[in-house]
């Protein structure tokens, strides 16, 4: 016998090409983003199933993080949150979600990969983490 104690949906370093910064060059012009979401879903019933209907599905979990990546922000803490709430708006039975959004050679005067955000955010309809 055997317990699913914890299950996770996934998407791992999405790329995308949005308009967020505080500069308003940066709206105009661009840049590379890479996200990546672990969403708390209890998918014990998809997994016996084997039906799509039964979990959260990765690809409209995409569709979801793409249409929130389109909406030019300031900052990316904004842009995190927004993903979550929507999220937890159209999954409501989710525990959790774990949001990375990085801007990929962030315009800052330093070599580096990428700078950003990382956000852990728990639902408190299900009182889990």
């Amino acid at each position: 016998m055997m317990t699913i104690t914890r299950s996770e949906v996934l998407l791992k370093e999405a790329r995308f090409y949005a308009f967020h910064g505080v500069m308003s060059q940066e709206r105009k012009v661009g840049a590379e983003y890479t996200v990546s979401v672990t969403v708390g879903y209890d998918y014990a019933k998809a997994a016996e199933s084997d039906t799509v209907d039964d979990t959260l599905n990765y690809a409209e979990l995409y569709e979801l993080v793409k249409s929130e990546m389109m909406q030019p922000s300031q900052l990316l803490e904004h842009v995190a949150l927004r993903i979550g709430k929507a999220i937890f708006q159209k999954w409501t039975e989710t525990a959790y979600a774990d949001i990375q959004l990085i801007k990929n050679n962030p315009p800052m005067g330093a070599a580096c990969a990428g700078a950003g955000v990382n956000l852990h955010l728990t639902n408190d309809k299900t009182k889990q983490c």
